[in-house]
């Protein structure tokens, strides 16, 4: 099973110096406390919230500061770049790395930093697959064609290629439920979150994924990663108290994002919207414990996390240490050691 944590906050109130110091002492103590991977995020125009608009930087930078732990992205927005010049920055940061990068990829949610960027978010699925497509070509190192409706390819070679054959492993989040079965279809690894559905919600959207993997002809049943607000503390009055204030304010703020997506023609189907809004609107604190989080004494994570890989056929997942932003560098470092040192090893 594979661990790891995800880092993109930026925490209130600090610098942006000290975002990237806090995210590489994060980096490094999951690389001495036996954690698998470290996933990075892709947040633009938004600097209250993160930092992390070049995390392909980011990332080879703490490539270089490590050794063995994982590098990932989760994810890169493959439709707001040239799928090119990602498939080359992709491989450099896996040389870098000596092929320890793992490659989340996506569309995201957020419609106005596509506005910003000048590209359409109705066509950012279409986008999407013709990146994918392109970037798998320009991997193997050969000259190649391509002819898109939004890209055109010539004669063109693209150096380095990966150290990691045919290239790093892809990892694609869904949100929609008409994306499950296109993942799985297309034979991807999955990221799942609990931001826009909860745990009901996904086990409908795994069974989507899991069939369509299974009628395309995959091997296997395919894989499922999932990323999951995680609070670790000695005593269950702590775990469920001290992050209380971070997590609603998160909710909160994603309740604000989805809101956003309202009076657009172009980011899906308004009655879903309106749904997934006045399911967050009447979220209380009980319900987010008992659906959207993974709370609680080394103990109660170890019973918590067993049951839910067990129960969605989880593959690994990926603790969101400070979803909010609103907890102290010390907080997360304790639930990172907790995870590390009294919870994986019970369920590994």
């Amino acid at each position: 099973m594979h661990v790891g944590i995800f880092v993109e906050e930026r925490r209130r109130g600090t610098s942006e110096a000290t975002a990237f110091a806090e995210a590489l002492e994060l980096a490094e103590a999951s690389e001495a406390w036996g954690l698998d991977g470290v996933w990075l995020g892709e947040i633009h125009f938004n600097p209250w919230r993160s930092v992390q608009s070049a995390p392909m930087n980011l990332a080879a930078f703490m490539a270089a500061r490590t050794k063995r732990v994982r590098i990932g992205m989760a994810v890169i927005v493959l439709p707001l770049a040239h799928p090119l010049r990602i498939a080359e920055e992709v491989a450099t940061v896996d040389h870098l790395s000596q092929g320890r990068f793992d490659l989340g990829i996506g569309r995201s949610g957020g419609a106005r930093t596509y506005d910003r960027l000048g590209v359409a978010y109705g066509e950012s699925q279409a986008r999407f697959e013709e990146s994918l497509a392109i970037m798998r070509e320009a991997w193997k190192g050969e000259r190649f064609d391509y002819e898109g409706k939004f890209f055109t390819v010539r004669d063109t070679v693209v150096s380095p290629t990966p150290v990691q054959k045919p290239h790093p492993p892809l990892r694609m989040a869904a949100n929609s439920k008409e994306t499950f079965p296109w993942v799985g279809r297309a034979g991807l690894r999955l990221f799942v979150g609990l931001r826009d559905v909860d745990l009901p919600e996904l086990r409908v959207n795994l069974e989507a994924y899991r069939q369509a993997w299974r009628e395309a002809g995959h091997p296997g049943n395919g894989d499922v990663c999932l990323r999951i607000p995680v609070y670790a503390a000695p005593t269950e009055k702590e775990a469920l108290e001290e992050p209380r204030e971070n997590i609603t304010y998160f909710f909160e703020r994603h309740q604000e994002l989805t809101r956003t997506r309202l009076g657009r023609s172009d980011t899906g189907p308004l009655d879903r919207h309106e749904a997934r809004l006045a399911k967050l609107k009447a979220m209380d604190y009980d319900e987010i414990l008992e659906k959207r989080v993974a709370f609680g004494t080394a103990e109660q994570l170890k019973e918590r996390l067993g049951k839910l890989t067990s129960s969605l056929g989880l593959d690994g997942f990926i603790a969101e240490l400070n979803p909010g932003g609103l907890l102290p560098m010390d907080r997360m470092l304790r639930t990172l050691r907790i995870l590390t040192h009294e919870v994986v090893p019970a369920l590994t």
